[in-house]
């Protein structure tokens, strides 16, 4: 697809791989661990060979994907440090969602509501690691009281980060033009002086 050369630069390929490799290895996961949650998703471990190959196969997708984001977190936490002007975007927040963001804060590469995200899927992430370790037996060996707190705290946290990327995912489709920025790297001017103006002045010189 032929792009306007006035375009502006969000991701590089790099970047856009990284997050690829963290979305797909979520999807996959969300999928396996949801055939082991409840009886009713159990057809899905046909999707990976069998429940017994979903059991082998979904910690190291685990791995994958906490390597993946520790990547990313390193990438961009610079950039999601929260500001008084992120706090007073996420007050206005629900101005933002009735169609009303005429009057909302200048903001960076990244709004307060993307960096809220952003903390709050590193907390996840930390939690669904931490907690997948110690249940995962076949490498551990963890006494059973720890082993059924990890298993606790992993249901729960999983499908509060479900939740989160749900949210994540609606927010990319519903501001059009987001999702161009993960495929193809690049934004348009005029979705960047309307949604991140900081960021716009930055990388245009305006």
């Amino acid at each position: 697809m032929i792009r306007d050369p006035k375009d502006l630069q969000r991701y590089n390929a790099s970047e856009r791989s990284n997050h690829w490799v963290v979305g797909i290895s979520f999807i996959l996961l969300t999928l396996s661990g949801l055939a082991f949650f409840h009886p009713a998703f159990f057809p899905l471990t046909q999707l990976f060979g069998g429940p017994v190959w979903t059991r082998i196969i979904h910690p190291y997708l685990g791995m994958l994907m906490a390597v993946s984001f520790l990547a990313m977190f390193f990438r961009f936490r610079h950039l999601n440090k929260m500001t008084p002007a992120d706090r007073e975007w996420l007050s206005k927040a629900k101005n933002m969602v009735d169609g009303n963001d005429h009057d909302m804060p200048e903001q960076g590469k990244y709004n307060g509501g993307q960096k809220a995200m952003f903390w709050g899927a590193a907390l996840c992430m930390l939690l669904m690691t931490v907690s997948g370790l110690l249940i995962w037996r076949a490498w551990f060996g963890f006494d059973i009281t720890l082993v059924r707190l990890g298993a606790v705290v992993h249901a729960a946290v999983g499908a509060a980060m479900i939740a989160l990327i749900m949210v994540h995912v609606y927010a990319a489709i519903w501001v059009k033009g987001t999702i161009r920025a993960m495929w193809y790297g690049t934004v348009t001017r005029a979705w960047a002086k309307q949604h991140h103006r900081g960021w716009y002045r930055q990388v245009s010189g305006k």
